[in-house]
């Protein structure tokens, strides 16, 4: 870099909740145990390469307001150069473990695949050399699918076999970048992955098509030796209301058609959960119990708007409820917390990208401090198992092990007598409890 892009050359540190100085963080205590694992090893927090350094601030109404220099270098390759610089002193001055990148990214697109393949290497060449020295790991890399327009009609699901196979040469390409960088994942999210209208759409051959190319994905990462986990992001309205990966349920009966399930986990992320129609932390609570909870994108959606808006996750009770999901399902794994999160278009000083994250940081570890004393008090999961403890007797474990029939179960309620009465489920006693923990 030619000149500082940040004010400030010390990184941010943990200073307690009554600090002063917004380059710090007030919860965020990296090594404090939570537990019994370490804050950072709980977050595994990450900086998301499109949104921090490649969105220039525009909006549908809109265009740039940033006004990043390496976006209008007249060489695009030593801007992606530039680019780098400024991602890897962000990653220093933030202290974060991760980041995540797409292709389309970190590099320019060529005139060929084989030049765009090129491109992308050469800055993944930079990147191994940074990481030698930095502290910060590639949580997951990815392939934009969507951007050009030759995925107009989808990527994976295109009418075209040709861009089919274009897609799963991209995606070879970045998968095993991922591989060769240390990568713990590797994201497949398609956002031209469905229809917009029916009269030109044959869904039959599309989910088929959507199928295979998930299954050579998986079949790759075992060629090569990758270890790390093939994640699906969830995209719903993104760009179309008929997206084939909609929301996690979704998801799992596609993973279940393709025998994919133990081989495919999802990553969540907050503003596709509502534009689904589902809060984030039904979406983690029901990935969790199908197995499948494998990352999340942690950003915040405008409930009132019906579209992206990806902001920083400052919503303290609701970081807690999904944490407490995620602590339930056993944590996340391979994955972490992606901040797929993008400043406002006014926030125009260079500063606003690390005070947005370190907000935000600390917003999710507050969001983990009371989702681990929920867990400690033990009081809400007293009263889910009491409610189901009927299950757990001799009759509800006989039902659920296939060893009673209608006959038998109606036979049974006859024989009793039976007339069960239901019982409070006390939601407003529980709403109470977890604002307790705030």
């Amino acid at each position: 870099m030619t000149a500082r892009f940040f004010t400030t050359e010390k990184p941010a540190a943990y200073k307690g909740a009554r600090a002063a100085n917004g380059l710090n963080f007030r919860w965020y205590d990296p090594d404090r145990m939570v537990l019994g694992k370490r804050m950072e090893d709980h977050l595994r927090f990450a900086v998301c390469y499109w949104h921090s350094f490649t969105w220039p601030g525009g909006d549908p109404f809109g265009g740039e307001t940033f006004n990043r220099s390496w976006m209008h270098d007249a060489d695009p390759m030593a801007g992606a150069r530039a680019k780098a610089d400024v991602a890897f002193e962000m990653f220093r001055l933030l202290d974060v473990p991760f980041f995540t990148f797409h292709d389309r990214d970190i590099a320019p697109e060529g005139t060929t695949l084989a030049e765009s393949n090129r491109n992308v290497r050469a800055i993944g060449e930079i990147f191994a050399k940074k990481m030698e020295k930095a502290k910060v790991r590639l949580l997951w890399g990815t392939a934009n699918l969507f951007s050009n327009r030759r995925f107009m009609a989808g990527a994976a699901t295109n009418p075209d076999p040709e861009v089919f196979a274009y897609a799963a040469a991209q995606v070879k390409n970045v998968l095993e970048l991922t591989h060769e960088l240390g990568g713990a994942n590797y994201v497949l999210w398609g956002g031209r992955e469905g229809y917009e209208t029916l009269l030109n759409t044959d869904i039959r051959r599309e989910l088929a098509q959507l199928g295979r190319f998930l299954t050579m994905v998986v079949e790759h990462k075992q060629k090569i030796g990758f270890k790390g986990t093939i994640l699906i992001e969830p995209k719903p309205k993104e760009p179309t209301k008929h997206q084939y990966d909609f929301d996690v349920g979704t998801i799992y009966g596609m993973l279940k058609a393709y025998d994919l399930e133990k081989e495919v986990k999802i990553n969540i992320e907050q503003n596709h959960a509502i534009l689904a129609g589902h809060t984030f932390e039904h979406e983690l609570a029901l990935a969790g119990a199908l197995g499948i909870l494998g990352s999340i994108d942690i950003n915040r959606g405008d409930y009132l708007l019906g579209w992206d808006t990806d902001q920083f996750a400052m919503n303290i009770p609701e970081m807690a409820l999904a944490a407490y999901y995620i602590l339930k399902a056993g944590g996340l794994g391979t994955g972490g917390y992606n901040f797929d999160a993008k400043i406002r278009r006014q926030s125009i000083d260079p500063d606003d990208l690390l005070i947005a994250h370190i907000a935000s940081m600390d917003a999710c570890a507050r969001g983990l401090l009371i989702a681990a004393r929920i867990i400690e008090d033990g009081k809400l999961d007293a009263f889910v198992a009491d409610r189901y403890s009927g299950w757990d007797g001799k009759e509800g474990k006989a039902i659920l092990a296939g060893k009673r029939s209608l006959d038998d179960l109606a036979a049974q309620v006859h024989k009793r007598n039976l007339e069960p009465q239901p019982k409070s489920g006390r939601q407003e006693y529980l709403e109470r409890l977890i604002n307790d923990y705030l």
